[in-house]
């Protein structure tokens, strides 16, 4: 053993580096499996067929209808809400300088841009991600995952490629549900404090609005759907210790998807913007 590790001073250090080093190497792991399960989610999807082990549609038919249009209600009142803040702030804001009207400039972009897929995504996550994470680790603790190896159905095709390509399909079109209902809701608001109709308020939405604008909280949609998939389902299989092995993933779950959604939304509006 050498001196450093016989020293009861250096004891404390020598723990703080081995702790840093495993959850490195284990958090480098978890990334590979993610992302292994990325690239064979997309082969069963598009090869899966020529294997005679298609991906069905009715499976994602039926995780689209829980993803998406079970939460068209939630996403339209939060949304909505969203506009009407925005628009309360932005002309309480732009009062002192005079300029309320440019208030219309501001919901517009910052909606379709941000706030829309952001919302929407985190409202996704919370709602459906957990449920995903919940029920993969039930199904895990009742052996069910491994009924279905036995059978010769891989997990991967039967769960994770159909909600992958439900999720995929479901928060670009919530996205833009949430972009009209927040651009509805600062238009709301907007003609009361500016004195105007609502046709002439989204003829101004239209006229600062560009397909880039749209474009990029669609692109964004599509990068947090993925990630609310793959942590979702990659939490799922790794729950371990019973029904509170299930709590304790589902918890993590949605904390890992909120922080990969917000941290990726970041890094996105920097390259989309100032790259």
């Amino acid at each position: 053993m050498s001196n450093a590790a016989q020293n009861p001073a250096l004891r404390p250090a020598i723990r703080f580096v081995e702790n840093v080093g495993r959850k490195t190497v284990s958090a480098i792991e978890e990334f590979g499996y993610v992302f292994s399960m990325l690239g064979e989610s997309f082969y069963w999807l598009i090869f899966g067929h020529r294997q005679q082990q298609p991906v069905r549609l009715r499976s994602v038919f039926a995780e689209a209808m829980s993803i998406g249009v079970h939460a068209i209600p939630i996403i339209t009142i939060i949304t909505l809400a969203i506009g009407i803040m925005m628009a309360i702030q932005g002309i309480q804001t732009l009062k002192t300088f005079g300029a309320e009207s440019k208030v219309i400039v501001g919901i517009a972009i910052a909606i379709t841009r941000e706030f829309a897929p952001l919302i929407v995504s985190i409202m996704v996550a919370g709602r459906s991600g957990s449920a995903i994470t919940a029920r993969i680790g039930t199904m895990l603790e009742s052996q069910e995952i491994d009924a279905l190896r036995v059978i010769g159905i891989n997990p991967v095709r039967y769960i994770t490629a159909p909600l992958l390509l439900a999720m995929m399909l479901c928060i670009p079109a919530l996205t833009i549900l949430g972009d009209f209902m927040g651009l509805l809701g600062g238009g709301l608001y907007s003609i009361i404090e500016l004195k105007i109709t609502l046709p002439i308020y989204f003829e101004r939405c239209a006229a600062v609005l560009s397909w880039n604008d749209i474009s990029q909280g669609l692109i964004k949609s599509l990068v947090f759907a993925a990630i609310i998939v793959l942590v979702s389902v990659s939490n799922g299989f790794q729950v371990r210790g019973g029904a509170e092995g299930v709590g304790r993933a589902t918890t993590r779950s949605v904390v890992m998807s909120l922080t990969f959604i917000v941290i990726a939304d970041m890094v996105f509006t920097y390259f989309l913007n100032f790259a």
